[in-house]
């Protein structure tokens, strides 16, 4: 059945062009567009759909992850591109620029245009 489907995610924006110009430009990600929708093509085939949602509300979780090598490389290089990391307060153990480091493997969020939750995350070492 779905065993052999090619699977995706996706979520919604507000404002298609903003998103775009974010994931194509501050992140450097292949993007393409069709039919007012966004893919964001991703390492290993993977893809995302992001599509138009006028009453678009963003979630209170994270919607995307990037897993990344060098969690303190990524952060520094997304902050000269404008990203503004989050702060969550007590409990995350974040440092100066946002990355908590003991709340499993370290971890970073930001926000997209659409205020959609986005992390980066330390996979390897």
């Amino acid at each position: 059945m779905l065993r052999d489907s090619q699977p995706f995610s996706g979520f919604s924006s507000n404002d298609i062009p903003a998103a775009r110009e974010f994931y194509a430009e501050r992140l450097g990600l292949d993007v393409t567009e069709d039919n007012d929708m966004l893919t964001l093509k991703l390492g290993g085939g993977h893809t995302v759909l992001i599509y138009p949602k006028e009453n678009h509300e963003p979630a209170t979780y994270t919607t995307l992850n990037f897993g990344v090598k060098d969690i303190e490389a990524e952060v520094d290089e997304l902050i000269s591109r404008g990203i503004e990391f989050e702060r969550y307060g007590e409990g995350f153990n974040q440092d100066e620029r946002g990355v908590a480091h003991d709340a499993g493997p370290p971890i970073a969020w930001f926000k997209d245009p659409a205020g959609n939750i986005l992390s980066v995350m330390q996979t390897e070492s």
